[in-house]
């Protein structure tokens, strides 16, 4: 009996030690945390850039700065130039990004009909406008001019109705903020940016909105002690109400991309050449000449669904999440060809779903025999990926090891297969059912 009560006191007592463990405002303490299961199982979440830079709608989410940064873009001065009166000023856009037909509902729906599971809205871009009433935003968020509402919050209660996880993004530095530009002038030995209008607004928009995922950007101008990196991730690991849940990526200071962080992002529409040893997303946008809205958008430069596919596909056989971001309009409407590719994409995980969501790499990610074929596992079933329709009715594998039981699965039917040696086998296939996506998946059970 003593010997039993002791075992349970040890068990309560590792358990409260664990429950207890905190973690510190250093790297080496902060990147030892496990990464929240939800979101390695995820696979697919939409980003969405909206902001006062999707009114001029020229260019890109950039526009502030190109107009009036340093350098500046001619392209976008004479925009402004031919379009708006001398002495505009970018302040004077806010009042036209409306949102008038901003349905939260519609939204959250096309979402959770892209098959996505998380949703990341940008919470505040480089031009410091909050998408929600900061305190520390007075008169240029979106509940004090514009919209006149808490764009943050209405879509966040929308999208958490359908179960799917919210996280926001964050810019760190704002191009013209006075303090910001007064510590860069003093080569940031100062940090009254930071202290006075950075962090409360971080911890507020936390404590408000309880995201499940922070999109950190805006952060390569200084060094993480600058902008008190580790001290704001302790407490959000530690304190916050979303410390059990809660995801980061590594955008948190100069030199800490894809070396710190939760996730790694890396770089935008960062693809690794071989398997990475840490959790990554690769993140991209359908417009692939800006994340921002463009009135001058070209068919030809928007990403199809079969490229897109493509990328998730490859994206997860490789470890990665796939991040896809629309612009939306100033005044709220998702547009047609943004909703007709994240429509697609839901339609094509209906039917290959199960070989995405919570996956893992297999022990081959890709191999070129017949064709490239990438490839995912999940249990004891591995997955393999045609993102081409092969040419003859048979396909050659030649990376899994066959077994007397094993089987080879299209959409529930199943295939006639025979083995190769040493290793490999030859599936005949049935015609391939159309689909838009381009892209079909085989599933293989018993095999090695």
């Amino acid at each position: 009996m003593f010997a039993q009560a002791a075992f349970v006191w040890l068990c309560v007592t590792l358990l409260l030690s664990k429950t207890a463990a905190r973690y510190e405002a250093n790297w080496a303490s902060l990147d030892a945390r496990p990464l929240p299961s939800w979101y390695d199982e995820a696979k697919f979440g939409i980003f969405v850039h909206w902001g006062v830079f999707s009114v001029p709608g020229f260019g890109s989410e950039w526009f502030w700065w190109h107009w009036q940064g340093q350098p500046t873009d001619p392209k976008y001065v004479d925009y402004m130039k031919q379009n708006y009166p001398p002495g505009f000023t970018y302040a004077e856009f806010a009042p036209q990004f409306q949102a008038q037909f901003f349905d939260p509902e519609e939204w959250a729906d096309i979402f959770q009909s892209s098959g996505a599971k998380y949703v990341v809205l940008t919470a505040k871009h480089h031009e410091g406008f909050t998408n929600w009433q900061s305190p520390y935003s007075w008169n240029w968020n979106s509940v004090d001019t514009g919209p006149h509402r808490d764009l943050v919050g209405d879509l966040g209660e929308a999208v958490r109705n359908r179960s799917l996880h919210y996280g926001l993004y964050n810019s760190l530095f704002e191009w013209f903020h006075p303090l910001y530009l007064a510590d860069k002038a003093n080569g940031f030995k100062t940090q009254d940016f930071v202290f006075h209008k950075l962090l409360p607004e971080l911890y507020n928009m936390v404590i408000r909105y309880q995201p499940e995922l922070i999109w950190s950007d805006g952060d390569w101008e200084a060094p993480d002690t600058y902008w008190n990196s580790t001290h704001f991730l302790a407490w959000l690991y530690n304190d916050s109400p979303v410390k059990d849940t809660i995801v980061t990526n590594d955008r948190w200071g100069a030199g800490c991309s894809c070396k710190h962080g939760g996730y790694y992002n890396c770089a935008d529409k960062y693809t690794p050449g071989v398997l990475p040893n840490h959790k990554w997303e690769k993140c991209t946008s359908v417009d692939t000449a800006s994340w921002g809205y463009r009135r001058n958008m070209k068919m030809f430069e928007l990403m199809d669904l079969p490229g897109i596919i493509q990328d998730l596909v490859t994206t997860v056989a490789m470890g990665g999440n796939y991040l896809l971001n629309v612009g939306p309009t100033p005044d709220g409407i998702l547009p047609p060809l943004f909703e007709e590719r994240l429509r697609g994409m839901g339609a094509w995980l209906g039917v290959n779903g199960d070989a995405i969501y919570g996956s893992q790499p297999w022990r081959v990610q890709m191999e070129n025999t017949s064709l490239p074929i990438w490839y995912t596992s999940k249990g004891t079933s591995v997955y393999a990926f045609l993102l081409t329709k092969p040419p003859t009715a048979t396909l050659k594998l030649s990376a899994p090891l066959t077994s007397e039981t094993t089987t080879v699965t299209l959409q529930g039917q199943g295939l006639s297969w025979a083995p190769l040696l040493p290793s490999g086998l030859i599936v005949l296939l049935p015609e391939l059912p159309f689909t838009p996506g381009q892209a079909w998946m085989l599933r293989l059970d018993s095999v090695q």
